[in-house]
């Protein structure tokens, strides 16, 4: 057997090389991620759009199996041509976002030819959700979760992630308000 040395096969990754003792061996060398990474990513981006036809979808398919390859990239940099690895990621990324997408559209579709029922607010109540659409943002969302859907105040709470005297003191501070700016008393204390 003929030895080379590393620089004879510079092209290939490996080559044979000689121990201190005489002994032929093998070495390996793997490329860096980063030397991979620099000179690789944009033609990924190009085979992606060409498969996805959007730019932000192509640097993201290209994105995701340049991170594939860095998860890794101890056994990939092995591998007799890790461009093709990756390349075969990419290309089946690219395919997997682009079926997502034609199923996206036809839900879409068959959501859009559904009749969707919109709970009218009555008309003559515009002023008054004109009004909570002013108060502080808690003191609206409990409003609406109280009189939209009728959610007591430890369902508000639940939904809110808040105590149930929050919601009360909300509750309470948001019909005070409401009843000053709309000219009608409300000295009730909001109910459990």
């Amino acid at each position: 057997m003929t030895s080379s040395t590393a620089e004879d096969d510079a092209g290939d990754g490996a080559g044979a090389g000689r121990l201190a003792d005489g002994t032929l061996t093998w070495v390996v060398r793997v490329e860096s991620f980063d030397g991979f990474y620099a000179r690789e990513y944009s033609s990924l981006v190009a085979m992606a759009f060409a498969l996805t036809g959007s730019r932000a979808h192509a640097e993201d398919v290209a994105q995701e199996a340049m991170l594939t390859a860095y998860r890794r990239w101890d056994d990939v940099s092995r591998l007799d041509l890790p461009v093709a690895w990756v390349r075969r990621v990419c290309a089946n990324t690219a395919t997997s976002l682009v079926r997502r997408r034609v199923v996206e559209a036809r839900a879409l579709l068959r959501l859009r030819a559904r009749p969707v029922v919109v709970a009218e607010l009555d008309e003559t109540d515009s002023v008054f959700w004109a009004e909570v659409r002013r108060l502080p943002r808690r003191q609206a969302q409990c409003v609406a979760l109280r009189y939209v859907y009728g959610c007591s105040v430890a369902e508000i709470a639940g939904i809110l992630g808040c105590a149930d005297g929050t919601v009360k003191s909300q509750l309470w501070n948001a019909r005070a308000r409401l009843a000053q700016r709309l000219g009608e008393s409300d000295d009730e204390r909001p109910e459990s």
